[in-house]
Protein backbone atom coordinates (compact mmCIF):
# COMPACT_ATOMS: atom_id res chain seq x y z
CA UNK A 1 0.00 0.00 0.00
CA UNK A 2 2.83 3.00 1.17
CA UNK A 3 4.82 1.68 -2.28
CA UNK A 4 1.85 2.43 -4.32
CA UNK A 5 1.41 5.73 -2.87
CA UNK A 6 4.68 6.74 -3.43
CA UNK A 7 3.91 5.70 -6.93
CA UNK A 8 1.20 7.23 -7.42
CA UNK A 9 2.38 10.79 -5.82
CA UNK A 10 5.89 10.41 -7.55
CA UNK A 11 3.53 9.83 -11.26
CA UNK A 12 1.33 12.96 -10.00
CA UNK A 13 4.59 15.11 -9.67
CA UNK A 14 6.09 14.01 -12.57
CA UNK A 15 2.47 14.59 -14.40
CA UNK A 16 2.50 18.22 -12.45
CA UNK A 17 5.40 19.54 -13.15
CA UNK A 18 5.38 21.62 -16.85
CA UNK A 19 7.29 20.11 -19.50
CA UNK A 20 10.00 22.66 -20.74
CA UNK A 21 10.60 23.46 -24.77
CA UNK A 22 14.03 22.93 -25.21
CA UNK A 23 15.21 25.84 -26.06
CA UNK A 24 14.02 28.03 -23.45
CA UNK A 25 13.03 31.26 -25.16
CA UNK A 26 9.39 32.43 -24.65
CA UNK A 27 8.95 33.77 -28.26
CA UNK A 28 10.37 30.45 -29.82
CA UNK A 29 8.05 28.84 -27.70
CA UNK A 30 4.97 31.25 -28.66
CA UNK A 31 5.92 30.48 -32.22
CA UNK A 32 5.83 26.45 -31.62
CA UNK A 33 2.27 26.55 -29.99
CA UNK A 34 1.30 29.49 -33.21
CA UNK A 35 2.94 26.98 -35.73
CA UNK A 36 1.09 23.75 -34.25
CA UNK A 37 -2.74 25.49 -34.11
CA UNK A 38 -2.37 28.46 -36.99
CA UNK A 39 -0.11 26.69 -39.13
CA UNK A 40 -0.97 22.67 -39.10
CA UNK A 41 -4.50 22.44 -37.29
CA UNK A 42 -6.02 25.61 -38.72
CA UNK A 43 -7.76 24.80 -42.08
CA UNK A 44 -5.23 26.21 -44.80
CA UNK A 45 -5.22 28.81 -47.08
CA UNK A 46 -5.27 27.24 -50.82
CA UNK A 47 -1.95 26.94 -52.66
CA UNK A 48 -2.06 29.57 -55.21
CA UNK A 49 -3.66 32.03 -52.30
CA UNK A 50 -0.64 31.61 -50.21
CA UNK A 51 2.08 31.93 -53.06
CA UNK A 52 0.65 35.04 -54.03
CA UNK A 53 0.61 36.91 -50.48
CA UNK A 54 4.28 35.38 -50.00
CA UNK A 55 5.20 37.65 -53.45
CA UNK A 56 2.75 40.67 -52.91
CA UNK A 57 3.61 40.78 -48.95
CA UNK A 58 7.20 43.03 -49.50
CA UNK A 59 4.75 45.11 -52.42
CA UNK A 60 2.33 45.43 -49.77
CA UNK A 61 4.48 46.72 -46.94
CA UNK A 62 6.37 49.09 -49.24
CA UNK A 63 3.06 50.70 -50.55
CA UNK A 64 1.41 50.83 -46.85
CA UNK A 65 4.69 52.43 -45.65
CA UNK A 66 4.98 54.79 -49.05
CA UNK A 67 1.19 56.10 -48.45
CA UNK A 68 1.15 55.75 -44.57
CA UNK A 69 4.24 58.19 -44.39
CA UNK A 70 3.22 61.65 -44.66
CA UNK A 71 0.75 60.84 -41.99
CA UNK A 72 3.10 58.69 -39.54
CA UNK A 73 5.67 61.99 -40.18
CA UNK A 74 2.61 64.40 -39.27
CA UNK A 75 1.70 62.13 -36.31
CA UNK A 76 5.09 62.11 -35.02
CA UNK A 77 5.60 65.99 -35.57
CA UNK A 78 2.09 67.60 -34.06
CA UNK A 79 2.73 64.50 -31.78
CA UNK A 80 6.41 65.75 -30.76
CA UNK A 81 4.62 69.25 -30.13
CA UNK A 82 1.53 68.22 -28.76
CA UNK A 83 3.38 65.76 -25.92
CA UNK A 84 3.74 68.38 -23.20
CA UNK A 85 0.01 68.96 -24.10
CA UNK A 86 -1.16 65.52 -23.18
CA UNK A 87 0.10 65.82 -19.83
CA UNK A 88 -2.28 68.68 -19.05
CA UNK A 89 -5.67 66.33 -19.51
CA UNK A 90 -3.36 64.16 -16.87
CA UNK A 91 -0.57 61.90 -16.49
CA UNK A 92 -2.40 58.85 -18.21
CA UNK A 93 -3.49 60.63 -20.78
CA UNK A 94 0.14 61.92 -21.89
CA UNK A 95 1.94 58.51 -20.89
CA UNK A 96 -0.40 56.23 -23.32
CA UNK A 97 0.00 58.97 -26.29
CA UNK A 98 3.55 58.79 -25.95
CA UNK A 99 3.51 55.22 -25.58
CA UNK A 100 1.40 54.90 -28.42
CA UNK A 101 3.61 56.70 -30.66
CA UNK A 102 6.55 54.88 -29.63
CA UNK A 103 5.65 51.32 -30.19
CA UNK A 104 3.66 51.97 -33.32
CA UNK A 105 7.27 53.56 -34.86
CA UNK A 106 8.79 50.44 -33.57
CA UNK A 107 6.68 48.31 -35.28
CA UNK A 108 7.18 50.35 -37.96
CA UNK A 109 10.90 50.14 -38.03
CA UNK A 110 10.81 46.30 -37.65
CA UNK A 111 8.59 46.17 -41.18
CA UNK A 112 10.76 48.30 -42.70
CA UNK A 113 13.60 46.50 -42.04
CA UNK A 114 11.78 42.92 -42.71
CA UNK A 115 11.33 44.37 -46.12
CA UNK A 116 14.73 43.13 -48.33
CA UNK A 117 14.97 39.84 -46.86
CA UNK A 118 10.82 39.41 -47.97
CA UNK A 119 12.00 39.28 -51.30
CA UNK A 120 14.37 36.95 -50.90
CA UNK A 121 12.34 35.38 -48.59
CA UNK A 122 13.93 34.49 -45.39
CA UNK A 123 13.33 33.09 -42.30
CA UNK A 124 14.37 35.79 -40.58
CA UNK A 125 12.95 38.43 -42.30
CA UNK A 126 9.54 36.55 -41.28
CA UNK A 127 10.61 36.33 -37.84
CA UNK A 128 10.55 40.26 -38.06
CA UNK A 129 6.98 40.37 -39.54
CA UNK A 130 5.93 37.98 -36.53
CA UNK A 131 7.68 40.69 -34.04
CA UNK A 132 5.97 43.17 -35.68
CA UNK A 133 2.52 41.28 -35.10
CA UNK A 134 3.13 41.04 -32.09
CA UNK A 135 3.69 44.48 -30.91
CA UNK A 136 0.71 45.82 -33.17
CA UNK A 137 -0.76 42.93 -30.76
CA UNK A 138 0.43 43.93 -27.39
CA UNK A 139 -0.14 47.39 -28.33
CA UNK A 140 -4.02 46.16 -29.01
CA UNK A 141 -3.89 45.16 -25.54
CA UNK A 142 -2.93 47.87 -23.73
CA UNK A 143 -5.23 49.60 -25.16
CA UNK A 144 -7.86 46.99 -24.73
CA UNK A 145 -8.69 47.35 -28.05
CA UNK A 146 -10.20 43.84 -28.27
CA UNK A 147 -11.51 43.83 -31.90
CA UNK A 148 -8.11 44.46 -33.14
CA UNK A 149 -6.49 42.59 -30.83
CA UNK A 150 -8.77 38.86 -31.73
CA UNK A 151 -9.40 39.91 -35.71
CA UNK A 152 -6.18 42.28 -37.17
CA UNK A 153 -3.52 40.35 -34.71
CA UNK A 154 -5.31 36.76 -35.01
CA UNK A 155 -6.08 36.62 -38.52
CA UNK A 156 -2.15 38.56 -38.99
CA UNK A 157 -0.55 35.90 -37.19
CA UNK A 158 -2.73 33.05 -38.96
CA UNK A 159 -1.65 34.41 -42.32
CA UNK A 160 2.11 34.39 -41.42
CA UNK A 161 1.71 31.38 -40.07
CA UNK A 162 -0.19 30.09 -43.17
CA UNK A 163 2.64 31.08 -45.37
CA UNK A 164 5.94 30.31 -42.93
CA UNK A 165 7.42 27.32 -44.58
CA UNK A 166 7.62 29.57 -48.06
CA UNK A 167 10.59 31.40 -46.34
CA UNK A 168 13.95 29.16 -45.97
CA UNK A 169 16.54 29.51 -43.05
Amino acid sequence: MATSLVFNLNMIQKTATPQKSPSGNPLKQLEDILDLYLGQKAPALPQNIKEMIVNFAPWLIIVTIVLASPLIFTALGIGAFLAPFTFLGGARYGVNFSLSLLILAASLIVEIIAVPGLFKKTAASWKLIFYATLINGVYSLARTDLGSLIIGTGLSLYILFQVKKYYIN
